[in-house]
């Protein structure tokens, strides 16, 4: 006897699992589409935040030169002042410009430094700071030349807390 062919008949399981495919696909698509959707309008908000944490770095950048330029500036005057090397009568024992506190002086048989080099404004990108000496004017818009008794950035620009970087 001859067996006749089975034929085989989906189960309902099966069709559902069939039909659940092309639902899950279509639901795929949906779903990348909300994920693209939602990593863009994160990625839009970092792009503010990162612009102003590098504004803020650039801030502490600048602050710190300021510091440790007029620092050098303090050590050069304490130093002079002390006696350990001779200036000009004029510069009021401040330094005639910042090169000098790069170069350093002479002091008694050793060279002393009280910068390393002079550092470059984060604002502006360059080395070329606003100087004011002690007989300038305090709103004085251009250094007299006399001596460096401080130093400002050449940055116009306004600041996180509204303040200029050129009156810090």
């Amino acid at each position: 006897m001859m067996q006749s062919p089975t034929i085989r008949v989906p189960h309902v399981s099966q069709l559902r699992h069939g039909l659940r495919l092309t639902a899950d696909s279509g639901l795929t698509l949906v779903e990348l589409i909300i994920t693209v959707a939602i990593v863009s309008i994160l990625a839009g908000a970092a792009i503010p935040v990162a612009k102003f944490e590098v504004k803020r770095e650039k801030e502490r950048e600048l602050r710190r030169d300021l510091w440790e330029m007029r620092s050098s500036i303090d050590k050069y005057y304490d130093a002079a002042v002390k006696g350990a090397f001779q200036t000009k009568a004029d510069s009021l024992n401040y330094p005639p410009d910042l090169d000098t506190l790069v170069d350093g002086v002479d002091v008694q048989t050793k060279k002393v430094r009280f910068l390393r080099k002079i550092p470059i404004d984060p604002m502006t990108g360059a080395a070329d700071w606003d100087l004011r000496s002690n007989q300038d004017d305090a709103d004085a818009s251009s250094w007299g030349g006399q001596n460096v008794f401080d130093v400002h950035s050449k940055s116009t620009k306004t600041a996180l807390d509204g303040s200029k970087y050129n009156t810090w």
